[in-house]
């Protein structure tokens, strides 16, 4: 008798363990969980009228007639577009940077291991309540107030932006590790000093890459600011469409793609120096 015939070739042989089973119980939330998403799709079927793909094809004309104006665009305004993207960039530039300032310490003050519940609860109701509103809301209520222009539009993604990074930074303190922060608070320091050599040092590559991804949101919406007066290449665009000039459509178009992708990749290279 041979040795494969004592020891048959298998799973056991290789050294890899069998894979670990789950009774249904331990299922059981997985599958209340997807179904329920499934279940969400189904419902929502209906109101969103995902019925209507089939018009992508038998309105297949409209949109060839539609895309072939678009493949032609127009530069003779291009020094227009450049330096109305650079307006939006600026915008961008300032909302996120003021978002900074604001988002460091509320994001601190809803952090649950370093503010006391009484002020973790209200400030964490404040900035979603920031978060909610969407842009072109808050960029109105600063045009009503500042009247047209980008002014606005910083504003605007300052408070918006700032709820978010706020969010973002406070789940990023939560999750330190008490280590070093104990350590500061053993020589005898006083909470702010604990916060300022335990906890940021700690946050501090993480909150980077955090507002580095949101200057890179906001540089496309920025854009859509741009629609409701707040200045930048968006109020060009919206003007371009309401004119029907596809030509010149499709030159901001193309203007800002490039603008975003640039943003975007020196973004990237910022963020991988980062982590």
């Amino acid at each position: 008798m041979s040795a494969a015939d004592i020891h048959p070739p298998g799973i056991q042989d290789s050294g890899i363990p069998p894979a670990p089973s789950r009774t249904l119980g331990q299922r059981a939330p997985d599958i209340l969980i997807w179904g329920g998403v499934i279940l969400l799709l189904m419902i929502a079927f209906k109101p969103v009228e995902m019925a209507n793909v089939t018009r992508l094809f038998t309105n297949s004309e409209n949109m060839r007639l539609y895309g072939k104006e678009l493949l032609q665009p127009d530069f003779t305004n291009i020094r227009l577009y450049i330096s109305q993207m650079w307006l939006t960039v600026q915008i961008a530039l300032w909302g996120t940077a003021l978002a900074v300032v604001f988002a460091i310490p509320f994001g601190l003050a809803c952090s649950r291991n370093i503010a006391p519940v009484w002020l973790q609860q209200p400030m964490r109701l404040l900035m979603n309540l920031l978060r909610s509103i969407p842009d072109l809301v808050m960029g109105t209520l600063f045009i009503v107030a500042v009247g047209l222009g980008p002014f606005a539009g910083v504003m605007a993604l300052a408070l918006n932006t700032g709820g978010v990074l706020a969010k973002l930074f406070s789940e990023a303190v939560e999750s330190i590790d008490k280590g070093p922060v104990e350590g500061v608070r053993a020589t005898g320091a006083t909470p702010l000093q604990e916060v300022v050599w335990g906890v940021i040092p700690q946050v501090a590559p993480l909150w980077t890459s955090y507002a580095l991804y949101r200057f890179e949101s906001n540089s496309r919406s920025a854009t859509v600011l741009g629609l409701i007066g707040a200045g930048g290449i968006g109020q060009v665009l919206f003007e371009s469409l309401n004119a029907f000039a596809y030509n010149q459509l499709s030159a901001i178009v193309i203007v800002i793609v490039v603008a975003v992708s640039l943003i975007d990749l020196l973004s990237q290279a910022m963020r991988s120096r980062l982590l």
